[in-house]
């Protein structure tokens, strides 16, 4: 009954939703509803499901496709599991439901996580469900930007910062790829092995910074047009810093072109040679920064561009914003700070690196050790501590509700059950180096506090 719960759940969630009669669908799907009671043991759920058939290979789920994700996990993965897929989630609530409504182009695709093997100069695209690697990019011409944060967006595209300067978007899927290299069809790598820059048709733009330091890069949301199915208006912030003169910018970036429309030279802080170190977006798109260490906290509105710093309570690394709209920053101590009353609450941990709030409450952050680290996001009081077989700096949370793991250049990847703690591991990643929005969750989850 558990599996038969969770794939009518699924099927729901992906239901077609928002765009009516707008003609916006695509995908050569009819969709159909009916009122459902579904008792499982003592639990009694009463409603209407909209069960959707489609040929889109979204990923997003159906009546006819909603087999256990994870059926077929092969290349690539090792387990300690009994193959017990009780812990899935399909904990879709923050997916924007207009977006599931459309075909190729329009829907988000929130089946991967994007890591960036910093060492080789590419990202990897892994199947979140398959655990299978689906393509690797190189994301500078040079092959020597050291990529490191990655940012997905609504759509389900990436965006990564090179640290040593500009910012490459890639396309998660091959239907928006476009023509550009003069040969016949579409190029672009389809695992592991990436393709020669200006061979692979996949990446959508890159845009060259002349920064000594580039790490931050962060989605904001844009807007849903329900006529045309397609999100519009995305932009990316990303900030650089020149560590000689002292001069530390943010950045505005039109998603779709890659072009700058705006640069805020944030004064009143010490950049030193990193900069601003994290970058994360609120429920309405405004830019949130922090610095490595115990630096300044900086927010930038996005309609007006002013700009607000403060004095960070404990030294940071990673960096998230909540589902309430709280700011984290995330080291040996977790650091909420509350934007309406420009206040901290501190709590020691014992964590370090990336962490990232669930939507329910819990933020899961690097721990010190080999694990992850449970934190109740009210109380800041370690809940629980999840082992892993290595150092994790990197924590990220998918659509189906696992919290993964990225190792620090070691070549493994661990998704983690957060309830029964059985863990499947991606191998095959070269000097990854990723703590940012790795699949997309943060910024769907993303909050605006009220007071």
């Amino acid at each position: 009954m558990r599996n038969d719960l969770r794939t009518l759940v699924f099927a729901a969630t992906a239901a077609t939703i928002g765009c009516g009669d707008s003609g916006g669908r695509d995908d050569g799907g009819a969709s159909a509803s009916a009122g459902l009671t579904l008792t499982a043991g003592s639990t009694s759920i009463t409603g209407t499901v909209s069960a959707s058939a489609s040929t889109s290979d979204s990923g997003s789920g159906s009546a006819s496709d909603s087999a256990d994700p994870t059926e077929g996990v092969t290349s690539g993965v090792t387990t300690n599991s009994s193959g017990d897929s009780s812990g899935v989630k399909f904990d879709l609530g923050a997916v924007p439901d207009a977006g599931m409504a459309c075909g190729p182009g329009g829907e988000p695709d929130f089946s991967y996580i994007w890591v960036a093997n910093s060492t080789q100069g590419t990202i990897s695209k892994i199947n979140t469900v398959t655990l299978v690697e689906e393509g690797r990019y190189i994301v500078r011409p040079d092959q020597n930007g050291s990529p490191s944060r990655t940012s997905v967006s609504l759509t389900g595209d990436v965006v990564t910062a090179n640290r040593s300067g500009g910012i490459t978007k890639v396309y998660a899927r091959p239907e928006r790829c476009q023509e550009t290299n003069g040969m016949p069809g579409i190029q672009t790598a389809t695992d592991g092995n990436f393709l020669p820059w200006g061979v692979e048709e996949c990446v959508a733009w890159h845009t060259p910074m002349a920064y000594e330091s580039q790490r931050p890069v962060a989605w904001t949301q844009g807007t849903f047009n329900k006529g045309t199915c397609q999100w519009e208006n995305q932009k990316v912030w990303t900030s650089g810093n020149n560590g000689a003169d002292g001069q530390l910018d943010v950045l505005l970036v039109n998603g779709d072109t890659g072009a700058i429309e705006a640069t805020v030279n944030v004064q009143g802080i010490t950049p030193d040679f990193y900069g601003i170190y994290g970058a994360a977006v609120d429920g309405q798109g405004n830019f949130w920064g922090s610095q490595l260490s115990q630096g300044h906290l900086v927010f930038i509105d996005i309609q007006t561009l002013q700009y607000k710093v403060w004095p960070m309570a404990a030294p940071g690394y990673g960096m998230t914003v909540d589902s309430k709209g709280y700011v984290w920053t995330c080291n040996s101590a977790a650091s909420r700070f509350d934007p309406m009353t420009e206040s901290w609450q501190t709590a020691q941990v014992g964590g370090s690196g990336g962490c990232m709030e669930d939507g329910k409450g819990t933020l899961y952050m690097s721990g010190g050790g080999n694990n992850i680290v449970a934190v109740d996001a009210e109380t800041l009081q370690i809940k629980d501590t999840i082992p892993v077989p290595n150092y994790v700096h990197g924590v990220s949370i998918d659509f189906y509700g696992y919290v993964w793991g990225v190792s620090y250049n070691q070549p493994d990847a661990y998704r983690v059950d957060p309830v029964t703690k059985e863990m499947q591991t991606f191998s095959g990643l070269v000097g990854p180096y990723t703590y940012s929005d790795m699949t997309g969750f943060a910024l769907s989850n993303a909050g605006t506090p009220t007071g």
